[in-house]
């Protein structure tokens, strides 16, 4: 989070809004709160590593989701390669003060590509030991940050601030757009959801409190080195912050900073790397893109292929583009993505499949997520006619891609197929999500599953239509029960008839389970009824809803028991039974009882 975008760009966007450039850092700070909710949200509900491609393809389609991943890809490298020049740039300042030799023009791209080359080999060798390194050097970062603002706060001067809105708001608004890649970063954690502990903890709280420090950082830093350097000498400088400490510090003042910049390069275009190379190495999972980029290495166990193209990338940009155009790009490309994240958020929601089930909501739907698209166009069309240039090209090239390499490999549904199905009441022949994501969370629930979830895994389920008399449902029920125990329709009938006869198994108003003893050894067997009409028991007023059919040898007593104990855990949950009315389909029944909370035979 904190590189480029509080070492370097300060003077960049002072020079586009004066002194207001502290309002711009202000709004761009309280546009991506949406998205950071958003992300979180759908990074708990999808733990998988790509982060944005993700959630951006399972919720809006192939098309889509090639579109967010590789513009994901390429803004976060872009991103990473600005942290490198960053970098780069306070090298070359260094070396010029310590050696008084003038280096040549291509220098600075040759330390910048150097550096990189570094990065790449450290991602590949290990994801641990890049964690490592992050912790150390954001917590030099940190304290040296601390220092400036305290004692920096003492000597600011006020005048400084004259004309503080003479650029116009227009200009401040504009220049949001330019310094809203410092925030890019906030997010870029669900890259890698696939690969933290506890994601559903961990994720939000991760993305909210470093939202809450970066905010606290970038604000103080930039209003007290507005304070203390003079426009004109801010405008001209690479390293803003270390001249602001230099003012107050002299030449130690602007060492320190310079070490507290070095580690914050250098922790951006690490994780940089980390993040973005998750991207391609999901998409190659999807058969979006080829599979070589999908290789994990057999000794380091990372993806060593996504890598080193994303890293080969890096060092592209680094040498061709000049450092405002790395900005104004990667700042583009991360509002469109937010964009797409705040759409698959309302997408997502309004699929109403089962198994979405995030261990975090963002507050104030749908409103904090439209509110949020309307404000991130209108600061795309406010950076220019290129950015719609990069957007219309980016685009047309995943449409192309999609139509020769993709389309013919792909057949998954998305959630919005599911938006159609449920607004034309018509169901299409669609490869579901419901089981994709039931077992993303069995895996972040640590869920194992035991003997009750393979029998709701293979058991038969009724959907039924219309209110209906008992009798009915239950000669269905004998119908299918004959071909899993292999015994006469007619005899399954007349004792589950008995067996209501001996006592109503309406366990609560609208929830039944009838249950027999068969004959043989080793079986039983659980079938599912669901009606949201209602089915008449005689002797009950209130029409049964759920029900769950159980029939067993006699062999099997026990096990009746602990099935009878799982279904009870399953009916007190939470909104069971407006899930189970609310249920899509067959499928979506069946994954609500088998995401349930209860606790599992060992």
């Amino acid at each position: 989070m904190i590189s480029s975008g509080l070492f370097i760009l300060p003077a960049i966007a002072f020079t586009k809004a004066g002194p207001a450039v502290i309002l711009s850092y202000l709004f761009a700070s309280i546009l991506i709160i949406p998205s950071v909710l958003s992300k979180a949200e759908l990074a708990t509900a999808m733990p998988r590593a790509g982060g944005t491609y993700f959630f951006v393809e399972r919720s809006m389609g192939p098309i889509w989701g090639l579109f967010g991943g590789l513009a994901g890809w390429f803004s976060l490298t872009l991103k990473s390669a600005f942290a490198v020049v960053g970098m780069a740039v306070l090298i070359e300042v260094v070396v010029q003060m310590a050696f008084p030799i003038q280096l040549e023009p291509w220098s600075l791209k040759a330390i910048a590509a150097t550096c990189c080359l570094g990065f790449i080999m450290l991602n590949i060798v290990s994801v641990k030991h890049t964690s490592r390194l992050q912790v150390l050097l954001v917590a030099v970062l940190l304290a040296i940050l601390s220092l400036f603002v305290l004692l920096g706060t003492r000597r600011v001067e006020a005048v400084r601030y004259t004309g503080f809105l003479d650029k116009g708001w227009s200009a401040i608004l504009a220049t949001s757009g330019l310094v809203f890649i410092s925030f890019g970063g906030l997010t870029k954690v669900a890259s890698i959801a696939e690969e933290v502990k506890n994601p559903g903890k961990n994720l939000p709280l991760g993305m909210i409190l470093a939202w809450f420090v970066v905010t606290l950082f970038y604000i103080a830093v930039i209003t007290i080195t507005v304070g203390l350097v003079d426009g004109g000498e801010l405008v001209g400088s690479y390293v803003p912050i270390s001249l602001a400490a230099s003012k107050f510090m002299g030449p130690y003042g602007f060492a320190l900073l310079g070490v507290a910049a070095i580690a914050a390069f250098v922790t951006t275009a690490n994780s940089g790397i980390l993040a973005a190379s998750r991207s391609p190495m999901a998409m190659s999972r999807d058969q979006l893109l080829p599979p070589a980029l999908a290789r994990v290495n057999n000794r380091f166990k990372t993806p060593h292929s996504s890598i080193m193209l994303t890293g080969g990338f890096m060092i592209a940009a680094i040498v061709f583009l000049d450092i405002e155009s790395l900005v104004k790009t990667a700042s583009t490309l991360m509002i469109i993505l937010f964009i797409l994240v705040n759409t698959s958020v309302i997408i997502m929601r309004e699929s109403r499949i089962q198994s979405y089930r995030p261990k975090f909501k963002s507050p104030l739907y749908p409103y904090i997520h439209i509110l949020a698209i309307i404000a991130y166009s209108a600061l795309i069309i406010d950076m220019g006619r290129v950015p719609l240039l990069i957007t219309a090209v980016f685009i047309a090239l995943s449409a192309a891609w999609f139509i020769f390499y993709v389309r013919h490999r792909v057949s998954r549904a998305s959630a919005v197929m599911h938006i159609v199905e449920r607004v034309t009441d018509h169901e299409l022949k669609t490869v579901t999500l419901e089981d994709e994501l039931r077992d993303i969370l069995l895996q972040r629930d640590d869920i194992v599953e035991d003997r009750f979830d393979e029998l709701i895994k293979s058991c038969d389920i009724l959907d039924i239509k219309g209110r209906k008399p008992a009798e009915d449902i239950f000669r269905q029920v004998s119908k299918i029960l004959e071909s899993r125990f292999d015994i006469n329709e007619y005899v399954l009938f007349e004792k589950i008839l008995h067996r209501e006869g001996e006592g109503g198994t309406v366990i609560q108003p609208g929830f039944a389970i009838p249950h027999i003893v068969v004959e043989g050894e080793n079986k039983f067997d659980i079938l599912l009824v669901r009606a949201v009409d209602g089915i008449d028991f005689p002797d009950t007023p209130d029409p049964v809803r759920i029900m769950f059919v159980l029939a067993g040898s006699r062999d099997q007593r026990n096990y009746h028991l602990r099935a009878l104990m799982a279904i009870a855990q399953i009916a007190q949950e939470k909104d069971f039974e407006k899930r189970w009315l609310a249920a899509r389909d067959t499928a979506g029944i069946r994954n609500l009882i088998l995401l349930s909370k209860r606790k599992r035979d060992t």
